[in-house]
């Protein structure tokens, strides 16, 4: 069980990484008027997302639903570290209830 969501997460953080990067990508050309290489990079990003979910161990609503809070997490961590915008008490409350979320959907049938 351990070693499914220790995979489980990693998979997650990899996505996540992917999906971020992808729509940034697209953002800073079509909302800062980046160069096209940023929407094409961008699009790649977002294509290799598309793949890294399918080597989940769970089936893909359980995988969708969970990786959705890993989303919102990294999405503030990338604000954070490559906008420079730290998070404020609003979103770590925030980020700590959904990943609540994400464990009990993983994890929890495994522990009750």
């Amino acid at each position: 069980m351990i070693p499914e969501i220790l995979r489980s997460m990693v998979y997650f953080f990899i996505a996540a990484i992917f999906e971020v990067s992808g729509v940034y990508g697209v953002w800073m050309w079509l909302r800062e008027s980046r160069a096209f290489i940023f929407a094409l990079l961008g699009f790649l990003s977002l294509a290799i997302y598309g793949f890294i979910n399918t080597f989940q161990p769970a089936h893909f609503g359980r995988v969708y639903a969970a990786y959705g809070g890993v989303f919102v997490v990294t999405s503030i961590l990338w604000g954070w570290k490559v906008d420079g915008i730290p998070p404020d008490v609003y979103d770590l409350i925030g980020a700590g209830i959904i990943i609540s979320g994400v464990l009990i959907v993983m994890v929890g049938r495994h522990i009750f």
